[in-house]
Order: structure tokens, then C-alpha cells, then sequence
């Protein structure tokens, strides 16, 4: 069980640097981290949207949680 924690624990973060990498850049530049890990306001959740901040934020928190899920699955499987 523990392993399978650290699994999960490992690949979230590396599937939420992929994530990062892949989709965390808007004219040029990178998404800086408070930007995506921050919570904002709602006046704030409006720019982002029409910035297309929330769903490069959505695209990197999937890879996250993709990662956790392979994590998961290969926890298991060994488990056996």
C-alpha cells in the first residue's frame, strides 16, 4: 500500500510537470505558478477566461490527474 501511495504521489506531480510543460505556455511564456495555483476572484475568473488561463489550468491539472491514475493502476497491479 505504501508503495502505491508513492506511485500515485510521483506520478501526479510528474504528470502535473508534463502538463505544465506541454500546456503552460501563453504568448512565448510560461504560466507563472501562482498564476495556476492561485484562486482569484470573480472579476478575476473573467479574465482568465477570455484569457484562456482556466483551460490551459484544467489541461494541466488533467495530466495531474492522469499521472495519479497510471500511479494508481501500476500500484495495484503489482499489489497482486
Amino acid at each position: 500500500m505504501k508503495k502505491t501511495i508513492m506511485l500515485i504521489l510521483v506520478l501526479g506531480i510528474l504528470g502535473l510537470i508534463l502538463g505544465y510543460l506541454f500546456y503552460g505556455k501563453i504568448g512565448g511564456e510560461y504560466l507563472s505558478i501562482k498564476t495556476l495555483f492561485g484562486s482569484t476572484s470573480k472579476a478575476g475568473s473573467f479574465l482568465k477566461e477570455i484569457s484562456g488561463i482556466a483551460k490551459i489550468k484544467q489541461n494541466i491539472f488533467i495530466s495531474g490527474g492522469i499521472g495519479a491514475l497510471i500511479g494508481l493502476i501500476i500500484g495495484l497491479r503489482k499489489a497482486k
